[in-house]
């Protein structure tokens, strides 16, 4: 089991975007920025993610940091990571050693194109199970923010979407909670990491949504009167 998230993981530390010049690290990295919350982009091009902070610390009025991914988990407190599928492995093996001790958010969904409105879960049963293992008993993984729409994350809008959140330690889920609501987003604990699966797997069902119904970013809304004094 993940060790119990620590002094690092505090509401106000340093956040990580590694992928942060992608669509969903970038949305996610300015609604922070604009929240208040410390950031740093982290892409495998170093450049890149400088001049992405630096557009983004111009809009927000905040400093956003820049470096690569590797440089960005080393520094951040919490780890958001936004890779592609195909960068997953390799990305989490990279910064193994930097997210020891911390909370991993991790967003992947594992599509395969091109059928990326088929469902095509790993041997591991979900993204972020693999990522557990991957990273090893010293780091927290908790999955989120699979199905929300980048473009509409990217704009100051209010979405239409809950986010679930799904790990194996009820603090680390509250912390990524909280993330969520800095994003201006209503999150829920999904519980343990393996349920990760259903919304790794869904967010190919809304990809085919989307196209059969001309849809601009299905997501998803729990209903039902929820007792939030209750959670989790």
């Amino acid at each position: 089991m993940a060790p119990e998230a620590n002094a690092t993981n505090a509401p106000n530390a340093l956040i990580a975007v590694l992928g942060g010049t992608g669509h969903l690290g970038a949305a996610l990295a300015r609604r922070w920025a604009k929240a208040g919350l410390e950031v740093m982009i982290g892409s495998r091009d170093s450049a890149r993610a400088q001049q992405a902070a630096a557009e983004l610390t111009r809009e927000c009025g905040a400093l956003v940091r820049g470096g690569s991914n590797l440089e960005a988990a080393t520094q951040g407190g919490l780890i958001v990571v936004t890779v592609p599928y195909a960068a997953h492995a390799a990305t989490l093996e990279e910064i193994k050693s930097a997210a020891a001790g911390k909370i991993v958010v991790d967003t992947t969904v594992p599509l395969v194109p091109p059928k990326v409105m088929r469902v095509q879960l790993p041997p591991e049963g979900s993204a972020a199970v693999k990522a557990q293992q991957l990273l090893g008993d010293q780091v927290s993984v908790v999955g989120a923010f699979h199905s929300v729409a980048a473009h509409k994350l990217a704009t100051d809008a209010v979405i239409d979407c809950d986010v679930l959140v799904f790990g194996d330690r009820k603090e680390a889920r509250a912390r990524v909670i909280a993330l969520a609501r800095s994003a201006g987003l209503r999150g829920l604990h999904g519980g343990a990491l393996a349920n990760s699966a259903a919304t790794e797997a869904l967010t190919s069902v809304l990809i085919f949504i989307n196209k059969n119904y001309a849809v601009d970013g299905a997501g998803v809304r729990i209903t039902g009167a929820l007792n939030e004094a209750a959670d989790g």
